[in-house]
């Protein structure tokens, strides 16, 4: 069964951009072509290895910043530069991950059944925040908060707040969503002073 793994809300990654990213420490390039699909590979060029997550989006395309190897939203090579008339082999493919968009989230988890993701409906993305911190740390920072696997929901001055954690290296990622558009700029404020008091929590 797909263990799911946010890794950054909707609004973050536009059209034609590609970000980097992780599922469960194997990293990641994540990227939306032009026309606004979503795709989530292994983080290394198989021609030499270099990060995807550092290459560039051409319409439904993603080129490694190497040598230019360009690759199908299925992962497969469709370029060479260097040997522009060859059909590069079907062997030359990157590392796919199943990626799905759900309100407002951006999920990654691994080819294969899936699992059922968190049910955020109604809520409206905030935005995305990195901290230097763990759980522990994130658990005495919001003694009110409920966490439900990597989903922890609240209440800020009445609103309603769901934030999506994300391990990231030695820090984690938050995204943040709330219970209304009228509330998006105060909880935003309110995800600065969280970030504060984790990494106050985090030298304790």
């Amino acid at each position: 069964m797909t263990m799911w793994v946010a890794n950054g809300l909707s609004q973050d990654l536009p059209s034609g951009v590609v970000m980097a990213g992780n599922w469960q420490g194997a990293e990641l390039a994540i990227w939306r072509s032009v026309s606004g699909r979503l795709a989530a590979w292994g983080d290394r060029c198989p021609h030499r290895g270099m990060r995807l997550s550092h290459g560039f989006v051409r319409g439904e395309t993603l080129s490694c910043i190497y040598h230019g190897w360009t690759y199908g939203s299925d992962g497969a090579c469709s370029k060479i530069p260097a040997h522009p008339t060859m059909v590069p082999p079907a062997a030359i493919k990157a590392e796919v991950y199943q990626c799905v968009e759900a309100d407002g989230v951006i999920w990654v988890g691994p080819a294969g059944p899936e699992a059922d993701l968190p049910d955020l409906s109604g809520m409206v993305a905030v935005r995305s925040v990195s901290v230097l911190g763990d759980v522990a740390a994130l658990t005495r920072a919001l003694p009110g908060f409920v966490a439900d696997g990597a989903l922890w929901r609240g209440q800020v001055g009445g609103v309603s707040v769901s934030l999506v954690v994300q391990a990231r290296g030695a820090g984690l990622g938050l995204h943040a969503l709330c219970g209304a558009a009228a509330h998006r700029v105060a909880v935003s404020r309110w995800l600065d002073g969280v970030v504060q008091l984790v990494e106050q929590e985090a030298l304790t």
